[in-house]
């Protein structure tokens, strides 16, 4: 029932708390309006992350202005928000653009107009395929440098873009959606399909989807508690939906170890954070003209990137994309005609360059090496060289504490790529943060052999340890501390898994005999 609230006396409530303020509320005929005026003895207070000026729709014509602001900063620094830390992805054919050679054609035969083109060309009007494979690639590597059931949004330029980037992305992990099809989803508005999956999606008990490819739809109004990844292929101008879209990612679950989430920008869109008004007081625009027909409210949900300061009178306008081909003047009798996508392949696409980002205490966002990032995260983590190799040395099991560090994003997988791949996740901080000279696993094993350290075992217990040692120096920690590698080659040559820990006398004797192997693994470090 509509008028369920006129039940109560119009003064039965003495305060009124409007979330998402920025929707319907602020509009003067809106249903909710209608229940705020029932209740006018009431204080009412409205609640929003992103505040709604523009031209039609004002909270602060309403509400008047903001009392308190909490900013995003504060929200990190204060513990309530994640961090989050920023990859951005310059394409060759983004960073230097791209002009068809003599005579290209199209996948249709049709000649190619000669121009150059770039990002507000891609995808809109013209499609490469290579850049749209190259980006999928990425976003999967990433993703297997980390967790490939991270949940992960990518945005679009529009719908039939967010189509190729989802069968992209399934050509790239044909494991996991051939075993689940609801791997990759498209979720838009015209997607029946992938919009009957978004609570799916947002719900942190659900495995899948896993990757959503959206235009607009996914922007604002869902709750994705533990999406771990935002990729943004999308020409986005206006801070409103840049502010909506970064808010995918803040929320923190300590359930799901969602404390940290990473931006992948292919658009150079995060220049945003860069802007004052990024995470500062809402843009004033105009008020509302009662004379005005009012708006629906989906149509107030539309991103406006019109905006007047109601104090110079000015207008504040975010920069618009040129015509990304050349427009042609209309006569009064011509109808407009739908320019069609262009679509080319054969066209190398290649990566120039990357670079990292991350939130300083400040609050905003500071560039710099893989290694600077982790030396600066680890220093952040660890008061001292000695009490992270105090903390190593106590750990239970070293792979929960390099699981914890990923987790809360204070290793990025793919720094092991660029220092050593044959360096331990040890030697890794030690080297980055600490300036010390690193080992390779290999070089670790063999200090511990110079030892004679398995003198003490019997000639079956000390060929245990010695496998597991070379297990360690091929793939890493994680590779002895795990007791399902008992099951497989050379151990089953030497028994069964229960035969082999009987070696050591039982479970718990050979747990220890292991965590001194450790012990003589890391024991030149300290």
């Amino acid at each position: 029932d509509i008028d369920a609230y006129k039940e109560f006396s119009r003064d039965f409530f003495d305060l009124v708390v409007i979330d998402e303020c920025h929707r319907g509320s602020a509009a003067a005929d809106s249903a909710w309006r209608e229940i705020l005026d029932y209740f006018n003895k009431a204080t009412h207070i409205g609640l929003t992350a992103t505040p709604k000026e523009t031209k039609d729709v004002s909270n602060i014509e309403y509400f008047g202005d903001p009392i308190y602001t909490y900013s995003l900063r504060q929200g990190i620094s204060d513990g309530f928000l994640a961090p989050y830390k920023v990859l951005r992805c310059g394409l060759n054919v983004d960073l230097e653009g791209w002009r068809p050679e003599e005579g290209k054609t199209d996948v249709n035969g049709n000649i190619v107009e000669d121009r150059e083109y770039n990002t507000k060309d891609f995808d809109r009007n013209l499609v490469i395929d290579e850049r749209t494979k190259f980006i999928a690639k990425r976003i999967s590597d990433y993703l297997r440098g980390h967790n490939r059931f991270d949940k992960t949004i990518v945005f679009c330029v529009d719908i039939e873009h967010a189509d190729r980037m989802r069968q992209a992305l399934i050509n790239e992990n044909p494991d996991l959606a051939s075993a689940n099809p609801k791997y990759v989803m498209k979720i838009t508005g015209d997607d029946d399909a992938g919009k009957r999956e978004l609570d799916n999606f947002t719900n942190p008990e659900e495995t899948y989807p896993v990757v959503a490819t959206t235009s607009k739809l996914m922007t604002t109004g869902i709750d994705a508690q533990t999406c771990k990844l935002i990729v943004l292929d999308s020409n986005i101008n206006s801070m409103t939906e840049f502010k909506q879209i970064i808010g995918r990612g803040t929320r923190i679950n300590e359930e799901y170890n969602k404390y940290f989430f990473t931006i992948m920008d292919f658009r150079n869109v995060t220049r945003l954070f860069a802007d004052p008004n990024f995470d500062g007081d809402p843009v004033m625009i105009k008020v509302v003209d009662p004379d005005d027909e009012m708006p629906s409210v989906e149509e107030e949900e539309k991103i406006t990137d019109d905006f007047t300061d109601e104090l110079s009178g000015e207008e504040i306008k975010f920069e618009d994309p040129e015509p990304a081909y050349p427009v042609t003047e209309l006569n009064e009798n011509d109808s407009p005609q739908v320019r069609e996508k262009v679509y080319v392949n054969g066209v190398n696409v290649s990566l120039l360059n990357e670079r990292v980002q991350y939130v300083g205490n400040d609050g905003k966002l500071i560039t710099g090496s893989l290694k600077d990032y982790t030396k600066t995260m680890i220093q952040k983590k660890y008061r001292s060289l000695d009490d992270f190799i105090n903390k190593w040395n106590k750990a239970e099991q070293k792979q929960i504490l390099i699981d914890e560090l990923v987790e809360q994003g204070i290793i990025i997988g793919n720094f092991l790529d660029d220092i050593n791949k044959d360096m331990d996740v040890f030697d890794l901080i030690l080297h980055a943060a600490y300036d010390q000279p690193p080992l390779s696993r290999k070089e670790r094993a063999e200090n511990v052999k110079k030892r004679n350290y398995f003198a003490k075992y019997s000639d079956k217990a000390k060929k245990v340890l010695e496998d597991l040692l070379d297990k360690y120096a091929d793939g890493g920690i994680e590779n002895i501390e795990d007791l399902t590698v008992l099951k497989i080659y050379p151990f089953n040559e030497i028994g069964s898994p229960s035969e082999i820990i009987s070696l050591f006398g039982d479970k718990e004797k050979y747990l220890t005999a292991v965590k001194e192997l450790e012990s003589q693994i890391y024991g030149a470090a300290s």
